[in-house]
C-alpha cells in the first residue's frame, strides 16, 4: 500500500536570524484562517514574546494571491445548524490573538500584499509595522454575507478619518494600498516586487529602518478624494437617512446607497450602530462587543443565508429577513449587543492581569 504524503502545516513557523517568521499556508483558500492556524499563532507569538532570540515578528500570506482572505466561512456555514458553538470557540480564540497582536511586545510586520480581508485584518491592522503593495485589496466585506466587522474592525474603521470608515464598512467595498493607509489600516506602502528583498532585510535590521528603506509615498487614495460627500452623507446615526442622503447626491454616492441596499439590512444596521458605540472602547472592549454581535448573528437567519448566496451556491442572490432597512427597529439593533451573560468573552480583564 503506498504511503499517503503527509497534509501541509497550515500555518509555518520559521526562525531567520531574530526574525520570527509567520506564514499562513492555505493557498488555495487564500489562506482563508481556521480555528487551527489562530490557536497556532497565539501559542507561537506568546512564545516569541518571551524570547529573547526574537527581535521581531513577520507575518505573510504563502502562494502570492493574498495574506488571509478572512476566517473560513463555509466552517462556519457548517457550524450553525449545530448550534455555532465551534465557531465561538474560534472567535474567543482568534479575538484574544488580534488583542495580543495589538499589545505586542516586539515590533510585528504585517505583508498585506494580494487579499487582506476580514480575519486577515485582524492579524495584520492591528500590528505596529504594517506594509502594502500596489497589489493590496482589503477590506471588511462583512455586510456582503449578514454579518458586521469584527476582529476589532469596528474600533478601526471607527477612527479613520472623518466617515470614510463608515463608508467602507457598510459598503463592505475592496479597498486599495493607499486607500488602507488613508484609513489607518496601514502605514507603509512598498512595491510588490520589493517584499523579497525586504523580507530578507527584516531578518537583522530594525523593522521601522528597513521598512522606511524599501518604502514609496503612497499613490492618491480615492477615498480621500471622495471626502467631501462621504462626510456629508454618512454623518447620520440612522442608515435610511445615510442611504437617502446618498442617494440625493447622485453621482458615487447613488452608487453607494445602491451597493448598501443590497446587503443585508439588519447587518447594514447593527455594523453602524457598533461603528458608533466602538469610538468610546478601548480594542478589549471592542472584541468584547463584537463577539456578542457575532453570537447574536450566529443565531439569526441572515449570515448563514448570506455564506450560502456568496461561497456555497455563489447564486450572489441571498434573501434577507427582515428585507428592508425600514423593516429593522431600534429594538432589533439593541439587542444584538445585550450582554451574554457567563457566555461573555472578557479580554479587559485578561489584559488587566497581564
Amino acid at each position: 500500500m503506498e504511503a499517503l504524503e503527509p497534509e501541509p502545516a497550515e500555518v509555518l513557523f520559521e526562525r531567520r536570524g531574530r526574525l520570527g517568521v509567520i506564514t499562513l499556508n492555505r493557498p488555495r483558500a487564500v489562506n482563508a484562517l481556521t480555528a487551527n492556524m489562530a490557536a497556532a499563532m497565539l501559542d507561537q507569538l506568546t512564545a516569541w514574546a518571551d524570547d529573547d532570540g526574537v527581535a521581531a515578528v513577520l507575518v505573510q500570506g504563502a502562494g502570492g494571491r493574498g495574506l488571509c482572505a478572512g476566517g473560513d466561512i463555509v466552517a462556519i456555514y457548517r457550524d450553525i445548524p449545530d448550534g455555532g458553538g465551534a465557531t465561538a470557540d474560534f472567535w474567543a480564540v482568534e479575538y484574544r490573538l488580534n488583542a495580543l497582536i495589538a499589545s505586542y511586545p516586539k515590533p510585528y510586520v504585517a505583508f498585506m500584499d494580494g487579499l487582506v480581508l476580514g480575519g486577515g485584518v485582524g492579524i495584520s491592522a492591528h500590528g505596529s509595522v504594517r506594509v502594502v503593495t500596489e497589489r493590496t485589496r482589503t477590506g471588511m466585506p462583512e455586510t456582503t454575507i449578514g454579518f458586521a466587522p469584527d476582529v476589532g474592525g469596528t474600533l478601526l474603521l471607527s477612527r479613520s478619518p472623518g466617515e470614510t470608515g463608515t463608508h467602507a464598512a457598510l459598503t463592505g467595498e475592496h479597498l486599495s494600498g493607499a486607500d488602507a493607509v488613508y484609513l489607518g489600516l496601514a502605514d507603509h506602502f512598498v512595491p510588490s516586487g520589493r517584499m523579497a528583498a525586504l523580507a530578507a532585510a527584516l531578518e537583522t535590521e530594525e523593522p521601522g529602518t528597513a521598512v522606511e528603506r524599501f518604502a514609496d509615498a503612497a499613490p492618491p487614495s480615492v477615498l480621500a478624494a471622495r471626502r467631501e460627500w462621504i462626510d456629508a452623507c454618512y454623518s447620520s446615526d440612522d442608515a435610511e437617512e445615510i442611504v437617502g442622503r446618498l442617494h440625493l447626491a447622485g453621482g458615487e454616492a447613488g452608487d453607494a446607497a445602491r451597493t448598501i441596499q443590497t446587503k443585508s439590512p439588519t447587518a447594514v444596521k447593527v455594523t453602524l450602530a457598533s461603528l458608533r458605540r466602538a469610538r468610546d472602547l478601548s480594542l478589549e472592549e471592542t472584541l468584547e462587543q463584537e463577539y456578542r454581535v457575532g453570537l447574536r448573528f450566529l443565531a439569526g437567519h441572515d449570515f448563514r443565508e448570506g455564506i450560502r448566496a456568496q461561497v456555497v451556491d455563489k447564486d450572489r442572490n441571498p434573501h434577507w429577513r427582515p428585507a428592508s432597512l425600514a423593516e429593522v427597529g431600534p429594538g432589533d439593533v439593541a439587542a444584538f449587543f445585550a450582554p451574554l451573560g457567563e457566555r461573555e468573552l472578557k479580554l479587559a480583564k485578561e489584559q488587566d492581569h497581564v
